[in-house]
């Protein structure tokens, strides 16, 4: 059996990377799953303990960090976020392919424990539509905008170190290039197991 291959989106809030990841997980077809991470953030509304995030305290992260039991962590806007090392290795011994989303520090994070991980930027297609977005959502304050595209900036020069980056312009269009290029992924990770594999 193959083993799966490790995914990681990131991108800067409001590109829509909550809906992609949502969209390839939709359809069976993609035949991935997603890793949910760990967060000392409240729950917004509309939000799943363990579906979303597994929502956690900050002494209880910072235990998790200390048993040196998250793949990555990272703070953002004033809180922790992390992905749970277990779960991860345990899908991907098991043939699953993992999604993770998210932040670049995370990401990097990753790929240097996991050099054959994809990592996945999505980029908008302009500071000026990212911050119309952002204020469409309606659930930032102006200051708190302005935060978050000062963010985008540092996260957006951190995209070069990805394997691939989306501009999600039309989110359609977006998932069908994201999807295609996972399954290209998976199709030749499976071709270099089987050519190990074989005897000659």
């Amino acid at each position: 059996m193959s083993r799966g291959v490790l995914f990681v989106m990131s991108g800067p809030s409001g590109t829509g990377k909550g809906t992609i990841c949502n969209e390839l997980l939709a359809n069976e077809n993609n035949d991935v799953f997603l890793s949910v991470s760990s967060t000392t953030r409240e729950k917004r509304k509309g939000e799943t303990d363990g579906v979303t995030y597994n929502y956690t305290t900050v002494e209880n992260f910072k235990k998790m960090i200390d048993n040196g039991e998250m793949l990555e962590y990272a703070m953002y806007s004033g809180n922790y976020y992390g992905t749970p090392k277990k779960t991860v290795e345990d899908m991907l011994d098991g043939g699953k392919n993992v999604l993770l989303e998210i932040e670049p520090q995370g990401a990097l994070k990753v790929k240097k424990l996991f050099e054959e991980a994809v990592l996945m930027f999505i980029a908008p297609p302009s500071m000026k539509v990212l911050k119309q977005r952002l204020e469409d959502r309606g659930r930032e304050t102006a200051e708190q905008i302005e935060e978050r595209l000062e963010a985008a900036k540092w996260e957006l020069s951190q995209s070069t170190k990805y394997d691939c980056i989306f501009v999600n312009d039309e989110l359609g269009e977006c998932v069908r290039e994201v999807e295609e290029t996972m399954r290209d992924k998976v199709q030749k990770r499976n071709l270099v197991d089987k050519l190990l594999a074989e005897n000659y």
